[in-house]
């Protein structure tokens, strides 16, 4: 009897290390679907925005276009910001989430300057927060990685 409930106990502890196993491997799948896929998002923004904020400069609707790109991505970077990495990738999301916090304050400041009329391409194109949006693009092979 003690060696059936020994057995029971050792199997019971397997499965369940076994559970927390799959469990961690299954976070790990999905922070790298969501990271990639924000990652994607980032570089859309990147490729877009230089030619909209042109646009912009002298058409009424592209500034509108570009102000709703600007919202819209500062929103995606909130919410990245939220996720929970798994261990495996705590790192990497902290690199991440600095670049973000550079781009927000970026992004809310070129958000003001709309607002008040001051409206200069060049700001955006030379700005710190569009490097770190680019620096972003940069780590979507450091992403693909952890979900091998």
């Amino acid at each position: 009897m003690k060696m059936k409930l020994m057995v029971f106990s050792i199997t019971t502890m397997l499965f369940l290390g076994g559970c927390s196993l799959l469990e961690d491997v299954n976070n790990s799948v999905t922070y790298v679907n969501e990271a990639t896929e924000y990652v994607g998002e980032v570089n859309t923004f990147v490729s877009e925005v230089p030619t909209l904020a042109e646009q912009a400069v002298s058409d009424e609707l592209a500034r509108l276009d570009l102000e709703s790109k600007l919202t819209d991505m500062k929103e995606d970077i909130e919410a990245f910001n939220e996720l929970q990495a798994p261990e495996l990738a705590n790192d990497l999301h902290q690199q991440i989430i600095e670049h973000n916090n550079t781009a927000l304050e970026g992004i809310d400041l070129y958000l003001h300057n709309i607002k008040d009329g001051k409206f200069d391409t060049a700001l955006l194109e030379n700005s710190e927060f569009f490097t770190s949006l680019q620096e972003i693009t940069d780590t979507v092979d450091q992403i693909k990685e952890l979900g091998l």
